[in-house]
């Protein structure tokens, strides 16, 4: 700078610098919101998408749901449970309505009316469960549990535990199991 009125970019200058910058700004939002992009922008912001490695939400890579579950499919990994009430009266992903005295569960891939043996690592019970709900996708977690599945198994005070999932075969019965 060096402070002549006279020079370009000294003294009090113009002021109109800044509308280089602004004008385009302007219109570049004005073009984003009559394009609907806005709206999706926003609606990602409120549902919660997940927030890419540099900072921007983006479309949540979720695996598809498999159509059959083959018999030696094994899963090691988080349970969580739900249901203290926020969701009662409120259909689940496969229409359903929420029971959080049913041994229910939510998993991401498994079909719905599969039959699930969750076996706690922590506790050593085991109990059937039948997905008919999404979720969950919060961290790391692999299945939610309802409630009366999640009191059998000994985790209400836990809140996660760290559990063994198998399927089960049509032909076996559904019971809780204690360790001896």
């Amino acid at each position: 700078m060096t402070g002549d009125p006279d020079h370009p970019r000294g003294g009090m200058g113009t002021g109109h610098d800044g509308a280089r910058f602004t004008l385009p700004m302007i219109v570049a939002c004005l073009m984003l919101a009559a394009s609907g992009g806005m709206q999706v922008a926003c609606a990602a912001v409120r549902h919660g998408a997940p927030v890419g490695r540099h900072g921007g939400r983006g479309a949540a890579r979720r695996l598809p749901v498999m159509a059959q579950v083959p018999t030696h499919w094994r899963q090691h990994g988080l349970a969580s449970w739900y249901g203290s009430g926020r969701q009662l009266g409120h259909a689940t992903a496969s229409g359903e309505m929420f029971d959080p005295g049913a041994l229910t569960a939510a998993h991401r891939q498994l079909p719905f009316g599969t039959r699930v043996l969750v076996h706690s690592r922590r506790t050593g019970r085991s109990v059937v469960v039948r997905v008919n709900d999404r979720g969950p996708y919060h961290g790391a977690r692999i299945i939610d549990l309802s409630l009366e599945a999640a009191r059998q198994l000994g985790m209400l005070g836990m809140g996660m535990t760290q559990v063994d999932l198998r399927p089960m075969p049509d032909d076996e019965e559904e019971v809780a199991s204690a360790p001896r």
